[in-house]
């Protein structure tokens, strides 16, 4: 399913967003083991017989969970660098950085669910990778390198510091609750997704301006 296809199809059905959406609350607080279908049933305020005529199980639930989120995440990702080709590519690499951390922030308990499995060694994680992931990383770091373009760099070196943005987008969706509210604070979503943002445009501008490591 298209990230428009089923944006509007949760649209259409407002209890089956209900359902995503305690889903993703539960599985955040207590992991997808710890979550039964009687838990999310409770918390939407449905009945257990409805997850099963929706999604046919736990696993059906989470993979549609899964599918609508990266879906509608690269989506965002492409129409960004459509929409800014024109623009230089330090400035086309900070637009769709605002792009992204907007999304994983919009969706914040999914993000961070999300980021927790893709950093065990699991078989969710490995077809993650090979569909989406993949993508993701093609589109990132394509994008990543056009700021280097037509300067001499080592490759390393500029692995490393890909490696290094990649860390700061994902930083936020991994801390432990606690760790991440002292560093946050109270700030709203719209602040945060500013703040960081703008931390990550100025890591950007400062790499761009290093001399050339000699070989």
């Amino acid at each position: 399913m298209k990230g428009k296809e089923a944006s509007d199809d949760m649209k259409n059905n407002p209890t089956k967003q209900k359902v995503i959406e305690a889903a993703s609350s539960l599985f955040y607080q207590k992991g997808f083991h710890g979550t039964s279908v009687r838990d999310i049933a409770d918390k939407a305020g449905i009945n257990v017989s409805l997850i099963s005529y929706y999604f046919k199980s736990k696993q059906g639930l989470l993979e549609y969970a899964v599918i609508q989120y990266y879906e509608a995440y690269l989506e965002a990702i492409e129409i960004s660098l459509n929409e800014n080709k024109s623009l230089l590519p330090l400035d086309q690499l900070k637009k769709l950085v605002g792009v992204i951390i907007q999304y994983k922030q919009q969706h914040h308990q999914l993000s961070c669910f999300i980021q927790r499995e893709i950093s065990l060694d699991s078989v969710f994680v490995r077809e993650m990778t090979v569909t989406y992931l993949a993508k993701e990383d093609y589109l990132i770091s394509n994008t990543f390198y056009a700021i280097f373009s037509g300067k001499r760099r080592m490759k390393l070196e500029n692995q490393f510091l890909l490696m290094q943005m990649k860390g700061m987008l994902v930083t936020p969706y991994l801390m432990q609750p606690e760790l991440k509210n002292k560093i946050v604070g109270n700030h709203s979503r719209e602040q945060f997704v500013k703040n960081y943002t703008q931390t990550i445009a100025n890591w950007l501008d400062y790499i761009v301006k290093q001399p050339i490591t000699p070989k």
